[in-house]
């Protein structure tokens, strides 16, 4: 075989593996783009089965405390500023509101937070307001439950996790994604955060109050 044909024989090879070099980076960048609507699609599912192991796989507790913390008090800031002068006593419930932030923060940086905040039910602020129980706290050494006299039944788990706003999701940049809902019945506008944690990786880490 002379030179001129050795080198015609590994051209269709070479083309072969360029091609499918190509195509496994394409499928690549195909999956990381579309990681964090897999992802807001596990936590969904994970909401639905009242699987706590799981949303806490997705989220960053520390980093949704502070955000928490710092949102509420700045709602329940902009509240009390709003009310103050045509509602003095609204505007009051606003301050002893702000007694709370730290209660409250508590109880939305849980997997049951989590699962409220996915289902359109963010915090408004209001003294004992707690997040509806849905999920199941599952402990790391996997304790049996203990029987409960009355189990919620299914139907009532659908209506405590029926989203009271809807949302849209989207990217913001290329390392940052927000479902976004828009004000519902009830309650107003927000968004929940994730930002990227690797190539396919993503966790919740705040969330954004807007009134």
């Amino acid at each position: 075989m002379t030179t001129e044909n050795r080198s015609t024989g590994r051209k269709p090879l070479t083309a072969t593996i360029a091609t499918g070099v190509a195509l496994i980076v394409v499928a690549l960048i195909a999956v990381a783009y579309a990681s964090p609507y897999l992802v807001v699609n596990r936590l969904r599912d994970a909401v639905q089965a009242r699987d706590a192991q799981m949303i806490n796989r997705y989220v960053d507790y520390p980093a949704l405390r502070a955000s928490l913390k710092t949102e509420l008090t700045q709602m329940l800031s902009r509240r009390v500023e709003t009310q103050k002068l045509q509602h003095p006593l609204a505007a009051l419930g606003a301050l002893v509101g702000m007694a709370f932030v730290n209660p409250l923060v508590d109880a939305y940086a849980t997997p049951d937070g989590v699962a409220a905040l996915l289902a359109g039910m963010p915090p408004r602020g209001e003294p004992g307001e707690a997040p509806p129980s849905v999920i199941d706290q599952q402990s790391s050494d996997q304790v049996p439950p203990q029987p409960q006299e009355a189990p919620p039944s299914p139907a009532s788990t659908e209506a405590q996790t029926e989203p009271r706003a809807k949302g849209d999701a989207g990217y913001r940049d290329i390392n940052t994604f927000a479902v976004n809902y828009a004000r519902g019945s009830g309650t107003p506008a927000y968004a929940v955060v994730f930002h990227r944690r690797g190539w396919f990786t993503w966790q919740i880490d705040a969330v954004e109050l807007r009134s």
